[in-house]
């Protein structure tokens, strides 16, 4: 079955009415919470029920939001190919941060305090790190 015609039945049989965004939003984002609270309480099949009931919120909203969902998936796979290639380059006095070669920021460094707190900063977004 296409994404296109999954969405078409769900529509059709969906349980509530609703043409507002943050209604149908609104709905995803309970059901979802509920797959992760059962998933925290060990509920293994509670949470897979929950996280398929929030698969028919989330065609309910994109159809409210004008989305198609063929598109979206292929939007989404364009973007998750391309890799963000984050570095922070450490230099004699400064940090520099580049994402896919750009650079996009820095800051002037002052002792090693400095220095290891930058570190820390670049292992928690993910950056390569570079010494000059």
């Amino acid at each position: 079955m296409d994404l296109e015609k999954a969405m078409d039945l769900i529509w059709e049989n969906r349980k509530y009415q609703t043409t507002d965004p943050k209604e149908a939003v609104s709905h995803l984002n309970e059901e979802v919470a509920e797959s992760l609270k059962a998933l925290l309480r060990n509920e293994i099949d509670k949470a897979k029920r929950e996280l398929e009931d929030a698969l028919s919120c989330m065609f309910i909203a994109l159809r409210v939001l004008g989305i198609k969902p063929e598109e979206a998936v292929m939007r989404q796979v364009a973007q998750m190919k391309q890799r963000h290639e984050k570095k922070m380059i450490f230099k004699k006095d400064k940090v520099v941060i580049y994402v896919n070669g750009v650079e996009k920021g820095g800051w002037s460094i002052w002792s090693e305090e400095d220095i290891k707190e930058a570190e820390k900063i670049a292992k928690e977004f993910g950056c390569n790190i570079y010494y000059e």
